[in-house]
């Protein structure tokens, strides 16, 4: 039995195909969000129950009780904000509804429950530690909306999803492992080239584990770090060569980084009980940047 989903429920945003044509007739008439990079990652993980127990993107009292306390409202731990913003003029043509967007994609129709701002500054200083706009973190924060929309989203289409030999939501890892037979599983996040110190942790880890997920992030990542395509020639060489070839799975993780340290640390533990993990390898300054 694979272990809890964090919140108690693997949450499924996606539609039947029955409500998507409804969905996507309706959507040519709603005001129409542009998505980032960074926001279609976190409606993709919110889709598919990775973000679990979130529905769509977080309302001011979730909003601030995350920042303040890393708790929803509901008391259930959460490090970060997830948000959606938008700038102030976008905001006030949206009533009810709006349609998500990627280009010309289509992905999501959201019913908007809540719009409300907040200081991105103070946001910055006690999620990143420091209000500094030269952290990739708080840059990202800063040139984003000044509106936040919250409410519950109906998915309807997937963005463009990178390797997808290695491309599993958390419901496909979770029967995988049962497949395996494997009760206690350690998620390796990872977003540089796998290298000696990994590779210990890793295998010292396996010693009181069934099996290990590497689970490298390909969302959006600062300009300067290792493209995804070379990073994951170094992960299949590594299971090619390195580890027996049935304790080690390899999936990649579709979540944006923002550089958060220990917040972020804690973002990447409770996503990966969501796949499944038992266990979670934090790393020296993980999610960290520089030297803050």
């Amino acid at each position: 039995m694979s272990i809890e989903p964090h919140g108690g429920e693997l949450i499924d945003r996606r539609v039947t195909a029955n409500e998507r044509d409804e969905l996507v007739a309706e959507a040519a008439g709603l005001p129409r969000v542009e998505l980032s990079d960074r926001q279609i990652s976190d409606l993709d993980m919110i889709a598919v129950g990775a973000m679990s127990p979130l529905t769509g993107f977080m309302g001011e009292e979730d909003y601030r009780s995350v920042v303040d306390d890393m708790r929803l409202a509901n008391g259930t731990p959460w490090p970060f904000p997830i948000t959606l913003r938008v700038d102030r003029e976008l905001a006030g043509t949206i009533q009810g509804r709006a349609a998500l967007w990627a280009g010309d994609k289509l992905l999501a129709l959201m019913d908007v429950a809540d719009r409300f701002s907040a200081d991105k500054r103070a946001q910055a200083t006690k999620v990143y530690r420091t209000d500094d706009e030269a952290h990739p973190g708080v840059a990202a924060l800063y040139a984003s909306g000044d509106v936040m929309l919250a409410g519950p989203v109906k998915v309807v289409d997937r963005p463009e999803r990178p390797f997808p030999n290695h491309q599993n939501d958390p419901a496909e890892l979770r029967a995988k492992f049962d497949a395996l037979g494997w009760k206690t599983i350690v998620g390796f996040q990872t977003r540089n080239p796998v290298h000696r110190a990994h590779e210990y942790l890793l295998k010292c880890a396996m010693e009181i584990v069934d099996g290990a997920l590497i689970h490298p992030l390909v969302g959006e990542t600062k300009s300067d770090d290792i493209p995804a395509d070379v990073r994951m020639q170094c992960y299949q060489t590594l299971l090619d060569n390195y580890f027996p070839d049935n304790r080690v799975c390899l999936s990649v993780y579709p979540a944006a980084m923002r550089y958060a340290g220990p917040r972020e640390a804690i973002f990447h533990a409770l996503t990966r009980k969501n796949y499944g993990c038992t266990h979670f390898i934090v790393g020296r300054d993980h999610a960290g940047v520089g030297d803050y």
